[in-house]
């Protein structure tokens, strides 16, 4: 079966970009120079869709953000295309803070998995992009800038929702293994036992292995039951 349609707005396309991102380049002002100094990040998002980062306090990026919280994340989000700059891509800005949150350990480490060895080590920390513009370049002649309201969403009511998240997932991987699968094969085009790593008020991420891909809802849910509903939809249509 071929891929189901899903938004190809520009903003549509952010959100996934950043939503299926495992690393970045990361951009700081280098705190003894003021030259800007770029560095690899895995990344993972928040519900709402802001970028998080697992950092060292040793590490030159967060001495930097330390000094000057401004920064910039680059992501690719097409990195099989042959020619580097004809796939889409984003910058973005904002500030980066750091966060003492549950929730964005449990997201970061659903991601990446093997970070859990060193997210305990002292000097470590999670941190928060805090998006204030996004640059876009969809390929030559597709160029924008999107504001935070075009691509976060509003998580003041998904409250249970978010608490429910990891309930949820495991009852799916579990009890509907075989439709996920397919719903991962489907929307990546790559056959194997996909399964679901995140549920957000917009959608829900899948992973296989390294590979990721989404699935985006037609309206935001805020709450389980409106979450269990677009599950049994979304999973119902794979079989």
């Amino acid at each position: 079966m071929p891929p189901p349609a899903q938004d190809s707005t520009p903003a549509a396309e952010v959100r996934r970009i950043v939503r299926c991102a495992r690393k970045a380049s990361l951009a700081t002002l280098d705190s003894s120079t003021l030259y800007p100094y770029a560095s690899l990040v895995a990344i993972a998002t928040n519900p709402s869709g802001a970028p998080i980062l697992l950092l060292s306090r040793l590490a030159l990026h967060t001495r930097n953000i330390a000094a000057d919280p401004r920064a910039s994340l680059l992501i690719e989000g097409a990195e099989s295309v042959g020619d580097p700059l004809a796939g889409g891509r984003v910058t973005l800005m904002g500030k980066v803070h750091p966060v003492e949150d549950e929730v964005v350990r449990r997201r970061f480490l659903a991601v990446h998995p093997t970070a859990a060895k060193y997210a305990e080590f002292s000097d470590f920390s999670f941190f928060a992009l805090e998006l204030e513009r996004a640059h876009y370049v969809g390929g030559f002649g597709r160029i924008c800038t999107l504001s935070p309201s075009e691509l976060l969403v509003d998580v003041g009511r998904a409250g249970e929702l978010i608490a429910a998240e990891p309930e949820l997932i495991a009852t799916c991987n579990r009890d509907q293994a075989e439709a996920v699968a397919r719903l991962g094969a489907r929307l990546s085009g790559k056959e194997g036992r996909w399964q679901l790593t995140g549920l957000d008020p917009s959608g829900m991420d899948l992973a296989l292995g390294h590979e990721r891909t989404r699935w985006s809802f037609d309206a935001p849910v805020n709450d389980p039951v409106a979450a269990k509903e677009q599950l049994r939809t979304v999973l119902g249509a794979s079989r």
